[in-house]
């Protein structure tokens, strides 16, 4: 028989989590437990996760407050509920999630899908400042990848990309340029790295001759600079990107809530 929702169950924080308050909200228990299964590779991007009756079960709750933890959970774009199929584990294979980081709209509001050109992909130590925001030590490795992205023909975004090397080992030019979907479903699928969340800054630039060059503008054209810190689960920094952005036919869009 289910437990009340009013009985507490102590979790202790998953590794890299900060401690906080012994007690919480009982669903935000079994969230962090549900959490915990995606982290670990329990059920995997795109798969069905057991049905609301089945986790009541194994946590001892009741489906009411399973029901309000996987709620939570699609809140921030970890499951993904399905009418009469059942709730997944979000991919950033799908459609829906493909663009959740990727905001630049045309002006027309017909969104188009990206072409990607890879310039380059190489291993190196990470400079001071990526190694601070990926949080990696002094002389650590890692990946930088840059690529240009078109629309409808036209170079749009430059993007400089800086992975962690050692979850990122074995990423080459010949493997992002051979995968179809988008690189976050390269990265969930190949290397087991899942971007949940991102914070990004953005400030407006002119172009250099490298930039103006490359997006096909004119030196000193006005650019958006999208610099993105992006996190996996434990809230762990994984991957810096900037971006410049040419925004002459387009707009970056972002909601509010």
């Amino acid at each position: 028989m289910a437990t009340s929702t009013s009985a507490p169950v102590a979790v202790r924080p998953a590794e890299g989590e900060a401690d906080g308050p012994a007690f919480s909200p009982l669903y935000q228990q079994i969230k962090s437990l549900l959490t915990r299964s995606l982290q670990s590779g329990e059920w995997k991007p795109g798969e069905a996760i057991p049905s609301e009756m089945e986790l009541a079960a194994r946590f001892k709750v009741s489906q009411g407050t399973v029901r309000k933890a996987i709620d939570a959970l699609a809140d921030e774009n970890l499951v993904v509920r399905r009418q009469g199929k059942g709730t997944f584990v979000a991919t950033h294979a799908e459609e829906k999630i493909q663009y959740r980081f990727l905001r630049l709209m045309p002006d027309d509001g017909q969104p188009g899908g990206a072409q990607r050109r890879f310039i380059d992909c190489r291993r190196m130590r990470a400079p001071a400042d990526v190694a601070r925001a990926l949080e990696l030590k002094a002389g650590d490795m890692a990946v930088q990848v840059r690529r240009v992205l078109h629309f409808h023909g036209s170079p749009v975004v430059l993007d400089d990309i800086w992975l962690n090397g050692t979850l990122f080992k074995g990423l080459t030019a010949e493997r992002l340029s051979e995968y179809q979907g988008p690189m976050y479903g390269l990265f969930e699928t190949e290397f087991g790295v899942r971007m949940i969340r991102a914070e990004e800054q953005l400030r407006a630039v002119a172009a250099d001759a490298g930039a103006a060059e490359l997006l096909q503008v004119p030196l000193g054209a006005p650019l958006l600079s999208v610099e993105r810190l992006s996190r996996t689960y434990g809230d762990k920094p994984v991957e810096l990107r900037r971006g410049l952005y040419n925004t002459q036919a387009h707009y970056y869009r972002n909601e509010l809530s």
